[in-house]
């Protein structure tokens, strides 16, 4: 059963997640933006998708580009859940899931530990 609720509730969700990140990572977002979009049009079954450069792929040549991307899809994500608070819970997971591709890390290990 999917969850009913609004965009607006939902993108606050996405708010509150980011700010469950440490300061030392924060400071090391300054050119990652954070969208809230309804689906995937490749894949409307993932919840979210980082676009960009991760930190431990960037050369001396990196610069002059757009900021990255974070991707949070709302529709999957509220038809995974339950309830409002499967939906936090997801939302929190999804973020920091998105922004571990920024440090770099690949999903088998924030699968282990434990942000799969």
């Amino acid at each position: 059963m999917a969850v009913e609720m609004t965009r607006q509730r939902f993108e606050e969700l996405v708010s509150d997640a980011l700010d469950l990140i440490p300061p030392e990572f924060a400071r090391e977002m300054s050119n990652v933006v954070v969208l809230v979009e309804d689906a995937n049009a490749d894949d409307p079954t993932i919840l979210g998708l980082y676009h960009g450069v991760a930190l431990t792929e960037r050369t001396s040549h990196y610069g002059g580009v757009l900021p990255d991307r974070i991707s949070i899809y709302r529709d999957p994500i509220l038809a995974v859940c339950d309830t409002p608070e499967e939906v936090i819970e997801e939302v929190a997971v999804t973020v920091i899931h998105e922004i571990g591709h920024h440090f770099g890390i690949d999903d088998q290990r924030l699968h282990e530990l434990g942000w799969g």
